[in-house]
């Protein structure tokens, strides 16, 4: 929340996360330069975000636990560009919703906009191919989530270590993880229901992102060439 993290901290969180910030606005204006069809998908990975971020349940002194929606961006767009939606998020939450804070922004972000999407991207990358990319998003929305957790654990230890910084961080990590456990699982839900309806109705920018095969729609090549030959 506002307010909650020493000077220090707060400023060591703006300057890491800026510098993500600041390359993903670069790759932001190039993706939607070479590829305006995304616009759509941005905003759809940007609202799921706000949503889901904005259900907070009282989790520890100074801050909350909620689902974090960050999932679906990484997968989509990579770490820089969910950390721009992430801020934008975040932004508008401490103005209109009382909810984290301009002080802690910088440290909010790197949880939830860089080291949550980070840990999806991986875990994308590792089944991407092995599984159904269904599933695959399902497990990556989970692992953004938690690790956005563990990171925010890390975040309150480093500026609050008290006498022993592994049991305060052991202690962070056991209340997050009360609520925290179920509501990653329920966003990976949520997220794969919302992949299937992305792949429903515009399975041609998942491939053109190279996120799916043609395997996964196998009513697009039919439809595909059923359309060449009309036009022909």
């Amino acid at each position: 929340m506002e307010g909650f993290l020493p000077p220090m901290w707060s400023a060591i969180w703006y300057v890491l996360s800026g510098i993500v910030v600041i390359y993903g606005v670069i790759q932001l204006n190039k993706i939607t330069k070479e590829q305006p069809e995304v616009k759509p998908l941005l905003a759809v990975a940007g609202a799921f975000m706000f949503i889901l971020s904005s259900l907070k349940l009282p989790s520890v002194t100074g801050s909350c636990s909620h689902p974090c929606g960050n999932g679906l961006g990484a997968v989509l767009f990579g770490v820089p560009i969910t950390a721009v939606l992430a801020t934008i998020v975040l932004l508008f939450q401490a103005l209109l919703l009382a909810h984290g804070g301009l002080t802690t922004l910088g440290a909010n972000i790197f949880s939830m906009g860089i080291m949550g999407p980070l840990a999806g991207v991986i875990v994308w990358k590792i089944l991407k191919g092995k599984i159904n990319s269904t599933w695959a998003v399902m497990l990556a929305a989970i692992a953004a989530d938690w690790i956005t957790y563990v990171t925010t654990s890390i975040q309150i230890t480093l500026a609050f270590p008290g006498n022993d910084p592994m049991t305060t961080l052991t202690t962070f990590l056991g209340i997050f993880a009360i609520t925290q456990l179920p509501l990653a699982i329920a966003e990976g839900l949520l997220t794969a229901l919302l992949w299937d309806k992305i792949k429903e109705l515009r399975p041609d920018i998942l491939l053109k992102l190279g996120l799916i095969d043609e395997s996964e729609v196998p009513n697009y090549t039919s439809s595909l060439n059923t359309t060449n030959g009309g036009a022909e």
